[in-house]
């Protein structure tokens, strides 16, 4: 692993969490990031639903399967897409641009030292629906995901997934 991409190698999705809370001013540089990333013709249609409230929390966590320690964090971050404001009203590019949004704020939190992890939502039916209704999102915007955010309870070590097998040189 090249040192200089350490911050990226150490990005790890984190599921247990320790008691503690994040900053608003913390939470502000993560989102900040986020809004850094990509989008096509820069019509950035990416949009954030910051949850605190431990009922709401944990009545997420009861529809989201993957993200039952979502009451533990010390937050919830669901990043939504505004198709009104995707390029060309397409919901392929309204995910891409929150996809890049989602991993800009994911790798900010590792580096100020909180611990996060990407619930997915999107393209889900039943998922969709649960956070279109527990967070009262009007008709166009389109939950992506979720993010559990809190003091990390755990530190997994960098690591790399490169597979040399996956890399394809001028033709498959």
């Amino acid at each position: 692993m090249n040192p200089k991409l350490m911050g990226i190698f150490q990005r790890r999705s984190v599921r247990e969490f320790a008691p503690g809370d994040v900053p608003e001013e913390a939470l502000r540089d993560m989102l900040e990031a986020a809004m850094a990333a990509p989008s096509a013709c820069a019509k950035d249609p990416w949009a954030f639903v910051v949850v605190r409230d431990r009922t709401m929390l944990a009545r997420l966590a009861e529809g989201l399967p993957n993200g039952r320690f979502l009451p533990t964090a010390a937050l919830g971050v669901a990043v939504c897409g505004d198709l009104r404001r995707a390029h060309g009203g397409e919901i392929s590019y309204l995910i891409q641009d929150c996809s890049a949004a989602i991993e800009n704020f994911l790798l900010a939190a590792s580096q100020l030292g909180y611990g996060a992890c990407w619930l997915g939502v999107h393209p889900r039916p039943d998922r969709i629906a649960l956070l279109k209704q527990a967070l009262e999102l009007p008709e166009e915007v389109i939950p992506i995901a979720m993010i559990a955010l809190g003091v990390p309870r755990v530190h997994p070590p960098a690591r790399t997934r490169y597979r040399e097998e996956a890399v394809h040189r001028e033709r498959w």
